[in-house]
Order: C-alpha cells, then structure tokens, then sequence
C-alpha cells in the first residue's frame, strides 16, 4: 500500500494561466469514514476505486490504495455512495519541482478552489506560488468525504 503525502491550500488568485492539464472529477463514497475511505470516481475518460486509510496527526500523510475500473461500474457503484456528489475541475499546475493539483467545485461546494502538493516527506521544501492561500492541512471539513456531507454552501 503506498504512503500519500501532501499538504492543501486555499486558493486566493489566478492560476488557471499557468495550468497546464484541466479534467473534470465526478466522485462518490461507498464508505466516508474516517478510518477509512471508499471512493469510486470519474476522471476524465478513466475510472477509478480508492482506498484511504486514517491520516497522521499532521493530517499530512496517510495510506492509499487506487485501481483502474471501468466507467460504467463506476456510474454502476455511484448509484449506491453515500448522499453527495463532488463534482470539480482539477487543474495541473507545475511550480518550481512540484506539481499543484487544484480543484475548483461546482454545485454545493461552488466557489471553494483548494491547491494539493504532493511531496516525498512531510518535511519537504516546495516553492509557493503567489495564489497559493491559507493552508488547510488536516482540517477535515476540506477532505472530499467531508465537503459531500457539509458542502461549502452552509459554510457562510
């Protein structure tokens, strides 16, 4: 099982110029709870099931586990998730020897635009672009799992 480590920011300006990959996420949970997660997702032309397991106290790091389905069992196995769907664009956007994944949501989590890095340590240096905001490492209401329980649009 690999280790997933990365930290998340909000988003606060313009990065779509500098993007160098856009696709669109449509995703749903089997199972969202925090031990662990059972995600099944389209992305782009391809689906996907995904596993994750309880984070480490920094919220940084936790393990995943991620295969390649087919489309349809993925449309088939949205049927069944938990309320809520998410539904993103996420932007590739390559800073300095990193690359940003951003996902701007639509629907019940319009307006909210949050950045991942993915890093080697928890400890690793990255270069931070100016658009990047205020960091959001391990509060939970950010998680995917989360957003679809208590979107963004209660939040105000």
């Amino acid at each position: 099982m690999a280790q997933e480590i990365e930290r998340k920011f909000l988003v606060k300006g313009n990065f779509k110029d500098a993007a160098f990959k856009a696709t669109r996420i449509t995703q749903g949970y089997l199972c969202s709870i925090p031990e662990r997660t059972v995600r099944v997702r389209v992305k782009g032309e391809k689906g996907f099931i995904t596993i994750k397991g309880i984070g480490s106290d920094s919220g940084a790091s936790r393990f995943e586990w991620e295969k390649e389905i087919p489309v349809a069992e993925v449309q088939d196995l949205l049927n069944i998730c938990e309320p809520g769907v998410i539904d993103k664009t996420r932007y590739l956007v390559k800073v300095g020897e990193h690359t940003f994944e951003v996902d701007e949501f639509y629907g019940d989590n319009d307006g909210l635009v949050v950045a991942e890095v993915e890093l080697g340590s928890e400890n690793e240096a990255f270069d931070k672009p100016e658009w990047l905001g205020e960091e959001v490492t391990g509060d939970v209401k950010y998680y995917n799992s989360m957003l679809m329980k208590n979107p963004y649009k209660n939040w105000k």
